[in-house]
């Protein structure tokens, strides 16, 4: 009896040292849950993939590996609500738009490469999920199904398939093919068609692929992302929502402020751009630069989707967003609540699980240490941590810096 409890309690024991080994305590942070106030001097406690304690001042974990942040900002990792990464290196290519039937059943999961440069880039600049969603057809309304990715290490980064999100455009950034007129008709018919009927099981598959994928919006199981600008169509996209009992969700919304108040009313977030402030279009002569303030005072939920310097929506994945983020806060958008916006608000617009964008026990482990003010865009990460393991910040842009760094500069940089 005596040995069998001795044998217990080094069982045990060991199971407590291996535990603290496999876990990592970040100590002397100043901790940015998103979800609460910024805890200072904080010890965030990680393992197993999951965040176990975030407390002011407290010691690290006996024999858990310890990261020194002397005083830094920890923030939840970033989540980009709408890019392209993966499917091409720069810019929207072919592999973002379906060509031919269907659209509304287009799924992108199969052109998905996790060795693309900028998944690489995006990960070492603190982006741990990304919404990859596909361009605006040019001969239909809808865009097709989004899908969600973890960008943790190795192959196994596309998260979620399916029922994520669906996409249609309205106006410059959609059909060329159909009028606004056009559009928001054929819209109410395929929903109201796929609200009438159930899902085909059988036949053409790539109707059934249709139908599957407007099934899903129509019985609420999966949101569905207006692009849009212009308030007339921010006002049907209210009315379509209103009147389908549907979950939508604005993308772009450059003329959103108009119609702030019956947004919130509707319960409608939207996903902006605050980089795309000017009349670039006859859809955005109102856009303007407190789009995200005026939307975000008016109760309306908000994300940002930023691309690079307003043409790419895949590389500088990252910096585009903080820098989009920062601009919302200079013109007069909470601070707090622009870091939400490219962290946690993302997750809660689209409806993905609670434990995403947050620094709380039992959240996922995905965290960034910045060198600086995270909204600058002239911070960088220290350490970025994706499914509580520390992430690689070498890539190719670094590798080709330091291979063709003078000797001189490059023994003063220590490398």
């Amino acid at each position: 009896m005596i040995r069998e409890r001795i044998f217990v309690l080094a069982c045990t024991l060991l199971s407590v040292t291996a535990q603290a080994s496999d876990s990592i305590a970040i100590v002397h942070a100043r901790a940015h849950p998103v979800s609460a106030p910024v805890v200072e001097d904080a010890t965030v406690v990680l393992r197993d993939g999951r965040i176990v304690s975030v407390q002011a001042g407290a010691p690290a974990p006996a024999g858990a590996r310890v990261v020194d942040a002397g005083g830094r900002d920890l923030t939840p990792a970033l989540f980009h609500p709408a890019t392209q990464i993966g499917l091409s290196e720069v810019g929207s290519g072919q592999e973002a738009t379906a060509a031919g039937k269907p659209r509304a059943g287009y799924a992108l999961h199969y052109g998905i490469d996790a060795n693309t440069q900028n998944i690489e880039q995006a990960r070492a600049d603190g982006v741990a999920r990304a919404l990859v969603v596909p361009s605006a057809a040019s001969d239909d309304v809808f865009s097709g199904r989004a899908l969600l990715l973890r960008l943790r290490a190795g192959a196994d980064i596309v998260e979620r398939t399916g029922d994520v999100v669906q996409f249609a455009s309205i106006g410059t950034d959609g059909s060329r093919a159909h009028s606004h007129a056009a559009a928001w008709q054929r819209l109410h018919e395929e929903l109201g068609r796929a609200r009438a009927a159930p899902a085909a099981d059988g036949g053409d598959p790539e109707a059934s692929a249709d139908a599957v994928a407007l099934q899903a919006v129509a019985s609420g199981a999966a949101p569905l992302a207006i692009a849009a600008h212009r308030e007339a169509d921010i006002r049907q996209a209210i009315a379509l929502a209103q009147r389908w009992k549907l979950r939508v969700v604005v993308v772009g919304g450059a003329e959103a402020w108009r119609v702030a108040p019956e947004l919130a009313a509707a319960g409608i977030p939207v996903v902006l751009d605050p980089l795309d402030a000017l009349p670039s279009d006859y859809d955005r002569l109102g856009a303007r630069h407190d789009n995200a303030a005026r939307l975000h005072r008016a109760g309306v939920s908000i994300a940002f989707a930023a691309s690079a310097q307003g043409i790419y929506t895949s590389w500088n994945a990252g910096p585009s967003l903080r820098q989009a983020a920062g601009l919302a806060a200079a013109y007069g958008l909470p601070d707090d609540v622009a870091l939400a916006a490219i962290t946690r608000a993302p997750a809660r617009i689209w409806g993905l699980d609670e434990r995403i964008g947050t620094l709380v026990a039992g959240a996922d482990a995905d965290l960034v240490l910045w060198d600086g003010d995270p909204l600058e865009p002239a911070t960088a990460p220290a350490a970025v941590f994706i499914a509580g393991q520390e992430i690689p910040l070498r890539t190719r842009q670094t590798r080709l810096r330091d291979r063709y760094l003078p000797a001189s500069l490059r023994r003063e940089a220590g490398r």
